[in-house]
């Protein structure tokens, strides 16, 4: 397979099954624009797309239950789909399933570090050049007393760091636990967090990363001043009832 040259410079969203999947519905609805969208597994079933990550043989679901609540939406899926649906292999009863280009992305990319489906996804984006990747419902890790977590988030994060340094805007829902990126601002940087006036990070005017205290932040911004208005009846400024109607 070549590269698809359409994809270079564009704006991809990624979204998943995880629960910031929600944002992805938050910020379609509210006009922000993706050039294309790509789903993983069954998230395909549910949301308008252009291509389909399921790096599973389309067997697993096919011909057994191992899948559990995914397998009945995939089955249809596969045998009915009319978008592209990127596999490790092809199957002769799902006529758009492909073969990933694993052998061309490990060449070109010098790397074979790809433990799960939304890796995939993420290293096909980087190995065609995009310009901008949003990150919806990848989240592997939640809080609670204990983050509950699934494997294969190091290496979704592993190719995110890739795409930064290759200067692909990378941007994560704000509820997602993907590159930290639902910890509040003063959390961020452990060690600093601990302090009084923990250390956050911003960006400057220049867009150029900037580290500073917490204080120097919160004074450094602009809060223009209002005056307070009361929706009182003993508010001296207030009218009141009118006697007559």
């Amino acid at each position: 397979m070549e590269k698809i040259e359409s994809l270079k410079g564009k704006t991809v969203a990624i979204v998943g099954m995880g629960r910031s999947w929600h944002d992805y519905n938050l910020a379609k609805s509210h006009g922000i624009h993706f050039d294309e969208v790509w789903a993983i597994n069954s998230v395909a079933s549910v949301i308008f797309h252009d291509r389909v990550f399921m790096m599973d043989p389309p067997s697993r679901f096919l011909d057994s239950d191992d899948a559990g609540g995914q397998t009945d939406t995939m089955r249809k899926l596969l045998q009915e789909h009319d978008k592209p649906i990127y596999s490790c292999i092809t199957d002769e009863r799902c006529p758009t399933v492909v073969e990933y280009p694993i052998r061309e992305l490990v060449r070109d990319t010098h790397c074979y570090y790809l433990n799960n489906t939304v890796a995939y996804a993420i290293a096909f984006a980087y190995w065609n050049e995009i310009a901008n990747l949003k990150m919806f419902g990848i989240d592997f890790s939640y809080k609670g007393n204990l983050h509950f977590a699934e494997a294969g988030r190091g290496c979704c994060e592993f190719w995110l760091d890739k795409c930064m340094h290759k200067d692909i805007q990378v941007e994560v829902a704000n509820s997602s636990a993907l590159l930290d990126s639902n910890e509040d601002a003063q959390d961020k940087l452990y060690g600093y967090h601990r302090l009084k006036d923990p250390m956050v990070v911003v960006l400057d005017e220049e867009k150029k990363l900037k580290v500073l205290k917490k204080s120097e932040y919160e004074s450094s911004i602009n809060r223009p001043e209002r005056t307070p208005i009361m929706v009182d009846r003993n508010d001296p400024n207030v009218l009141g009832e009118p006697k007559k109607w």
